[in-house]
């Protein structure tokens, strides 16, 4: 493989990790919610389940090109709904919550890579874009998305900690921060659908 398009790879790699996405900003509100400590279930859920999504996306790339595209036309929609619900829970939670309420669980960010339509996306483009041309072996596959998940682990961390550093201005001004929150939730939805 050119090293150019390994730095392609990357570059595009880098790039959607960061941008926002439902994984990125649950983990921005629930860090501003909750804090570090309490939030932590969901972290290592997202993180979990974001290493499980990429190597179903090899799998399916590897061997179940024909049926991918109805899979991924059934999660678009699941997907769509889940975040629209996500979005409407950030625009009207308070930063005050109670222990029992359990928000903040493993499950909750773990279950949430499985409807996240941008990360499916991002590993198949990833793989026939870039790597398929060169290497279609599976065990090659599945070392770029776990790349990807890695480096999609690095920009959900960042994500966490812009939250430490604004949970304080976040308590204050939490209505108007949910509420962009939510609309870049439902850019992400419009975004989604128009493919």
């Amino acid at each position: 493989m050119p090293g150019y398009v390994l730095t392609n790879f990357l570059v595009y790699a880098i790039v959607n990790a960061f941008t926002p996405g439902p994984g990125n900003i649950l983990a921005l509100n629930t860090v501003t919610n909750y804090g570090w400590k309490k939030g932590k279930p969901l972290f290592l859920g997202i993180f979990t389940g974001y290493y499980v999504v990429q190597i179903i996306c090899a799998v399916f790339v590897y061997g179940v090109g024909t049926f991918l595209p109805n899979a991924l036309r059934v999660m678009k929609y699941i997907g769509a709904a889940y975040i629209l619900w996500l979005a409407i829970h950030i625009a009207i939670s308070k930063p005050e919550v109670s222990e029992e309420q359990g928000s903040a669980s493993f499950m909750k960010g773990f279950l949430l890579q499985f409807v996240n339509i941008k990360i499916y996306m991002f590993g198949i483009t990833a793989l026939t874009g870039f790597i398929t041309p060169y290497n279609k072996a599976l065990w090659t596959l599945i070392g770029f998305e776990l790349l990807i998940a890695t480096i999609g682990t690095m920009a959900t961390s960042t994500w966490i900690g812009a939250g430490l550093l604004i949970q304080k201005f976040y308590i204050k001004h939490y209505q108007i921060i949910n509420i962009i929150l939510a609309l870049t939730l439902l850019e992400c939805i419009w975004s989604m659908l128009r493919v």
